[in-house]
């Protein structure tokens, strides 16, 4: 095993397949592609000469560079062709029959110190090499699609697998400028591990017409900053892949997260598998286009019963960073904004912060001095809430403790004029407690903003069975015209983003707190297999730790799910002090400022 990994066999040239060929070609090893289907073949070797020639156009290679690619790059229909192969990947369908058949045949074939590796997201890699004649030589090799593009590349051992052929193998990725991650034998690795959770539960609550596909996909862009949403996700990975993912994964944990959400069977089941079929949550121009059309699938959002409300002046209750956002945010829009807090001093506090964040907006050249002046000038400070009688919405952003803002609630009732909307900006607390606390309970939504809230672009809208229709139709035209985007969602637990990004964290704490991967290793598969903006334990540190406890604990309350209990080791990092950044320690440690 000790042989360079010059000559390199691909079994399997469907879109994977052609990738990891295309990733091989390019960085100069001798590539033989086989596929039992000649039309497969072909289009692998049309999908290759596209791509140099996107590459060419794009000067990413020279002309040159390219035909040397392509004739590194030859196809075959049978096995036989792997002889000489100093490493074969196997990328064929995910199920052990097919992968365990092409093991057996490549035992009679090639060398007995080539290596064997399985593109596997899915199955066992140890099953596959007790079956081998040679189980040393069987590992993982999980590149993500699409494989030239992506740098994540998961390097799966057994307790089979020799060393050597581990480092063989992530020698390789790394000369091929991926980020080789090493882990352990099990159902989904890392990434996919803590992806296909969130996409289950996505699904889920896409069937439970909790929040339509266009609500959850934004949601998930706009308050997380994903690449894409996770129905379109689902859709681009296929519905079928994805339901065989979870169920591997279900068997190994009998987590209800990881049990398939029935919606990915029927859809799978009535050949609707996403892109590659044209159709799967969304409905594509053609089989294998990203080009999107109307479809009957989700039924499209209901026409609002009015038009809402005349709001032109805002008041904000509270004094932190919330809430001199969100009267920034109103402030910009034209909105006259009374921002109110337990005492002047505070209110005058918080607007200074405005007055910040507006001279940095200025010297980035995003406004003007005088823009600046005429926004703040509509910011008024008020030491109590009785500066908000005559304001048409009132919005809290004070503590997240149910006590206090139903207490506020109950004093904005008495203070605010009849009409006005109330809303609370809490991202955890049931909406309707605090409709509750009023004698106007049809008055009063949530409009969770998220932080920064200058800067992010989401709004959850959450209405209550007591919301009315006239209240929910304002609050989404106010949200519009305060150019932030508005999801709709009921008011339960963790909303849409908080409901699928907090057990996606959790998960991943279980991993670290199993000795399955290193926090490092799980933030680069993320980063680099996901898309994500941040890694999840960089994420906790920002958010909070005690944050985030406080939110797994409500959705675990609220959905009884064993599945949702916070994971021991952030209840102990918790009860140390350890909090993240603004602690100086969470997961990691930080310099103080």
């Amino acid at each position: 095993m000790d042989t360079p990994l010059h000559t390199i066999a691909v079994v399997g040239l469907g879109t994977m397949g052609t990738g990891i060929a295309e990733v091989l070609a390019r960085a100069g090893h001798e590539v033989i592609g086989i596929d039992i289907s000649d039309a497969a073949a072909h289009q692998a070797v049309t999908a290759l000469e596209a791509s140099t020639a996107r590459a060419v156009e794009r000067e990413r290679i020279t002309e040159e560079e390219r035909r040397n690619t392509l004739a590194r790059f030859r196809t075959f229909s049978d096995l036989q062709a792997a002889a000489d192969a100093d490493l074969v990947i196997e990328v064929v369908s995910e199920s052990y029959e097919a992968k365990q058949q092409v093991f057996r045949a490549l035992d009679s074939v090639v060398r007995p110190g080539t290596i064997l590796a399985t593109g596997t997201n899915a199955l066992s890699v140890t099953r596959l090499a007790a079956d081998s004649a040679h189980p040393e030589r069987v590992l993982g090799l999980h590149f993500f699609n699409p494989a030239p593009a992506m740098k994540l590349v998961e390097v799966v051992s057994s307790v089979l697998t020799s060393p050597r052929a581990i480092e063989a193998v992530t020698a390789l990725a790394r000369e091929l400028g991926k980020e080789p991650v090493a882990v352990g034998d099990r159902p989904g690795f890392v990434a996919d591990g803590l992806l296909f959770g969130y996409l289950n539960q996505a699904a889920a609550m896409y069937e439970a017409k909790y929040a339509s596909r266009e609500d959850i996909d934004a949601a998930m862009k706009l308050g997380c900053g994903l690449p894409m949403g996770p129905l379109a996700l689902l859709d681009l990975i296929g519905i079928d892949t994805a339901r065989t993912v979870l169920d591997a994964m279900y068997s190994e944990s009998r987590d209800r997260l990881h049990a398939p959400a029935p919606i990915l069977k029927q859809l799978s089941e009535a050949g609707l598998t996403g892109r590659k079929s044209g159709r799967g949550f969304y409905t594509y121009a053609g089989p294998g286009t990203s080009d999107l059309v109307p479809d009957a699938l989700t039924p499209q959002p209901a026409a609002e019963a009015a038009a809402g409300r005349e709001v032109h002046s805002v008041g904000v209750a509270g004094s932190g960073t919330m809430a001199s956002g969100i009267a920034e945010v109103f402030a910009k829009a034209g909105y006259d904004v009374v921002l109110a807090a337990r005492g002047l001093e505070k209110a005058e506090t918080a607007k200074s912060r405005i007055a910040k964040s507006l001279a940095r907006s200025v010297d980035k050249g995003r406004m003007t001095a005088e823009a600046r002046e005429a926004t703040l000038a509509r910011v008024t400070p008020a030491g109590s809430l009785d500066a908000f009688a005559e304001v048409d919405l009132a919005v809290e952003a004070v503590a997240e403790d149910l006590e206090i803002k139903q207490q506020l609630f109950a004093t904005l009732d008495k203070v605010c004029k009849p009409g006005a909307v109330l809303a609370t900006t809490t991202s955890s607390l049931p909406v309707v407690a605090c409709a509750r606390a009023t004698s106007r309970p049809q008055d009063v939504i949530g409009m969770h903003f998220f932080n920064p809230a200058p800067a992010m672009k989401l709004v959850e809208v959450v209405r209550t069975v007591l919301t009315s229709d006239e209240v929910h139709a304002t609050v989404r035209t106010v949200t519009t015209k305060i150019k932030k985007h508005p999801v709709d969602c009921g008011d339960r637990a963790g909303f849409i983003v908080n409901a699928l990004l907090f057990p996606y964290l959790n998960n991943a704490i279980k991993m670290v707190q199993e000795h399955y991967a290193t926090l490092d290793d799980i933030d680069t598969a993320m980063k680099l297999g996901g898309g994500y903006p941040m890694g999840p334990f960089e994420l906790l540190d920002v958010v909070g730790l005690d944050v985030s406890l406080a939110i797994e604990k409500v959705l675990h309350r609220e959905f009884r799910d064993p599945g949702l209990a916070p994971a021991p080791l952030l209840e102990h990092l918790v009860a140390a002090g350890c909090l993240g950044r603004k602690t100086g320690r969470g997961f990691r440690e930080y310099a103080r400022r």
